[in-house]
């Protein structure tokens, strides 16, 4: 039986798959994308959030305390009143989580949705997902992953789920690195596996202004989709709230939406 961290759990997801969805945040990420809306994800240990506006700097939570869960932060995390900290990341079993899962297991059947993994980056902890995805055979699986893995990781992990939404960000390799820290080499030779095993995805490209959304990147993915689905994620304006959180800088804090015609360069694209 395996461990595996996650950061959160959301119910009744309408965007992460077919249906009506309960999305389970992976923790762990090696990517670095700078506009990221889950700076939580990042790290795979559980990580201690701070809501600096909910503070009154009474100092309680500095006081000495002999709860084990607080030992790991030098504070106590039950000590305010006001809610000010909260810890970000939990260890499961497998069989912890997939008993969780298994409670929605009527609500799913009724609304013909399911199961999704996200994050963070699911494939980081393949073998947990894995683990738990072979003790779901009758709800509906899907993975949102940006690919970024060996394919031996990926082949394995994505055969073992009904329905892919896979990420693509960048085209170009120099600006892909720039702008998420990782080379898309292996992303692209992964998407291209995808594209010839006949599985159910979608490509999801988040348009970030400036970025992602440029002429020249549209192209190029669209050129990548070819006749496959894709998905355009408007840029969440919210996306830098969390930062402050966690002790972080949010990199594109001036960066502002943009109304663009992006349809016209996928031809099944939806735009959300």
């Amino acid at each position: 039986m395996r461990n595996g961290t996650i950061f959160d759990i959301k119910e009744f997801s309408i965007h992460d798959g077919p249906g009506v969805r309960i999305t389970v945040f992976m923790k762990g990420c090696p990517l670095r994308c700078l506009w990221c809306h889950n700076p939580e994800g990042f790290s795979v240990q559980p990580q201690l959030m701070y809501k600096k506006n909910l503070c009154t700097n009474c100092g309680k939570c500095f006081l000495p305390c002999n709860h084990p869960e607080c030992a790991p932060f030098n504070r106590c995390i039950h000590a305010c009143q006001n809610g000010c900290l909260s810890v970000s990341g939990q260890t499961l079993t497998s069989n912890e989580l997939t008993e969780k899962l298994l409670s929605y297991q009527s609500f799913l059947s009724i609304s013909d949705g399911g199961i999704t993994f996200s994050g963070g980056e699911p494939l980081l902890q393949a073998d947990f997902i894995l683990e738990v995805a072979k003790q779901l055979p009758h709800i509906h699986k899907a993975i949102q992953t940006s690919g970024f893995s060996d394919f031996e990781t990926y082949k394995k992990t994505i055969d073992g789920f009904d329905y892919i939404l896979q990420d693509i960000k960048i085209a170009d390799d120099v600006m892909h690195k720039k702008y998420t820290g990782v080379s898309n080499r292996n992303i692209l030779e992964n998407i291209e596996y995808l594209k010839q095993i006949g599985k159910p995805f979608v490509l999801r490209l988040p348009l970030i202004p400036g970025i992602t959304d440029t002429e020249e990147n549209l192209k190029a993915v669209s050129q990548i989709a070819g006749d496959f689905p894709v998905e355009l994620l408007r840029y969440n304006m919210l996306a830098g709230v969390k930062y402050e959180m966690l002790g972080l800088r949010y990199p594109l804090s001036d960066i502002h939406n943009s109304s663009k015609d992006y349809t016209r360069f996928f031809k099944n694209a939806i735009l959300k």
